[in-house]
Parts: C-alpha cells; structure tokens; sequence
C-alpha cells in the first residue's frame, strides 16, 4: 500500500471503526492503482476535503475530486463521493445499477459485509479522475 503523506489523512483512516477502515483502505488503493494506470491523470494528491479523504487530480486537473467515507448514521456502510455538479453518478447509474448502490447524484455506497465490485468501480474512478480531459475533449 502507497504511504500516506498527509498526517490529518491518517488521523482521519485511524478515527473510523476497524472494520470500516480496512473497507475504506480498501478503497484508497483501488483509487490509487486506477489513478496510476489511468493515461493523463498522473499524481494524485491526497488531502481532506469536507473532513474525508478525497483524491484529486491537481497536478494534471484532468478529473474531478473522489472522496471516501463513512457516516456514524450508516454504520455498517461505506461510501465513494463524486461531484454532484457532475453527470457521473446518473452515467455510473445506467451502467451498473444491476452491481452497485447510489445515493442520489453523488455517491456510490457499499455495505460492509458485501464484496467490492472491482471492475465497475475501477471504471467510474478512470471516469472521474479523467472527468475534466474528457468533457473538453468531447467539445
């Protein structure tokens, strides 16, 4: 797993329950792979954004910010935030709404007993981490 660079990241992973912060782990390093593997995204910062872990494309802003998180309301689920100014969510939707949960047009959610649907949301994470390359492109 990539070290983190940011203290206030780890302070954040550390804070969740133990099962929840390994699903979240999880996460991050399937953001992470996708980031590197993904032409045109190139570093990715890791910062807190709205107190969770978000994923940003700062050096190439080719995409749109990813969070992950976990809300004390929810406990046993887990969540992938996208932009809600975004058509992610709604492309994410008709794509793969037989494989993953939505909450309205901004995440994706998960339960923590299910397993991860690795290649649909390796795809809706290239989608977002590329959002911006593409829209410009698509002009």
């Amino acid at each position: 797993m990539k070290p983190f660079e940011d203290e206030d990241v780890v302070e954040k992973f550390e804070a969740y329950p133990p099962a929840i912060r390994r699903r979240l782990l999880g996460l991050r390093s399937l953001i992470l792979e996708t980031a590197e593997d993904t032409e045109g995204v190139g570093p990715i910062e890791e910062t807190l954004k709205w107190g969770e872990p978000a994923y940003v494309t700062s050096q190439s802003k080719s995409g749109s910010t990813v969070r992950v998180g976990w809300k004390k309301a929810q406990p046993s689920q887990y969540a992938m935030y996208f932009h809600c100014r975004t058509n992610l969510i709604e492309t994410f939707r008709s794509l793969f709404s037989d494989e993953l949960r939505f909450e309205g047009n901004r995440a994706i959610v998960f339960d923590e007993r299910d397993e991860l649907p690795e290649d649909p949301l390796r795809f809706c994470i290239a989608a977002a981490l590329t959002y911006h390359r593409n829209k410009r492109a698509s002009r």
